[in-house]
């Protein structure tokens, strides 16, 4: 039996043909390479399936499975991390970019941290031709020793896309999987949060696509966006409001989950009391894609010289 790789990467996709190939070979061109790519296609009707196999067919650390049927997007977010193999784990989107060194920076913030779960990089919103439209700095409390500050963090602060961190798997298996309900990631990620701190590597390395038929933007009201996570939650047992109500008790049962000491526990329900209070502060709700674009004349940075399989290219 071969050993496994050091760090799975899990890419769920549907439909995904328009920037798909791109995805691989960013992942594929990192300079990182102890890593599987294992690829979940949700029953794709597009051109999806042959892309996989091409790029399977070129590189042994690409696995392709098909589902014979949709499941969602949150249950195959959640399968994909099951046919894993890797002590490290990392979701990768079919339209995101990523530049070289993002496997090997976070790998190596990790092995140098042991107490840290979840390392990411510095990050930026660009458009479908790959220009970057607005730089993310990112602002929360997440490498703080406590959990309660980094909880607290997570609540009011806007998030980054700590969902597309390198993490150890061994944490990750010991929280609730991916849910469905309304900011289900949100809940997700601060529950795993709750585990350890977080790590952001200061280089601009993770690039998130923002384009018209991204989910988010493709399902703009929450229960299209909670449909296309989990058909299952189509119909009248699922109304808005059981969905924004599972929201805020994702957060009561991810501090009942988490290994917190008494204190911690009551410091992060005090927390939960006062955002939900608060009905939280303007701005802390707000996407980092709907921000107004920069003046392309101030962004320095080009993917074509990060990106593998952009070279030669004028973004």
């Amino acid at each position: 039996m071969t050993t496994p790789p050091r760090l799975s990467v899990g890419l769920p996709v549907y439909n995904g043909e328009e920037y798909l190939a791109e995805a691989f070979e960013a992942l594929l061109g990192q300079t990182y390479e102890d890593f599987e790519l294992v690829v979940s296609d949700n029953a794709s009707t597009d051109g999806t399936r042959d892309i996989c196999r091409r790029y399977a067919e070129r590189d042994s650390r690409v696995r392709y499975i098909r589902l014979p049927r949709n499941i969602g997007a949150a249950p195959n977010h959640n399968y994909v991390f099951t046919e894993c193999r890797g002590e490290l784990f990392k979701w990768a989107s079919h339209d995101d970019l990523y530049a070289r060194d993002l496997l090997r920076a976070c790998v190596e913030a990790l092995d140098e941290r042991p107490e840290v779960i979840l390392a990411h990089s510095g990050q930026a919103v660009i458009d479908g031709e790959g220009r970057v439209k607005v730089p993310y700095e990112y602002g929360l409390a997440t490498d703080s020793p406590h959990a309660p500050t980094r909880f607290r963090s997570m609540l009011f602060e806007p998030g980054g896309d700590d969902f597309y961190g390198v993490m150890r798997a061994d944490v990750l298996r010991r929280v609730k999987p991916h849910d469905s309900y309304h900011h289900a990631d949100r809940t997700f990620v601060s529950e795993i949060g709750l585990h350890g701190p977080f790590h952001q590597v200061p280089e601009l390395l993770y690039f998130r696509r923002d384009h018209p038929t991204r989910a988010e933007r493709a399902n703009p009201s929450k229960r299209s966006r909670c449909v296309n996570l989990d058909p299952r939650r189509a119909g009248p047992l699922h109304p808005t409001p059981r969905l924004l109500a599972e929201y805020v008790g994702g957060f009561v049962s991810a501090v009942r989950r988490a290994p917190l000491s008494p204190a911690d526990r009551r410091a992060c329900y005090g927390h939960l009391v006062a955002w939900a209070a608060s009905r939280v502060r303007p701005g802390a709700g707000e996407r980092v894609e709907d921000r107004a674009p920069v003046d392309p004349r101030r962004t320095t940075v080009s993917l074509d010289d990060l990106v593998a399989g952009r070279e030669g290219r004028k973004a």
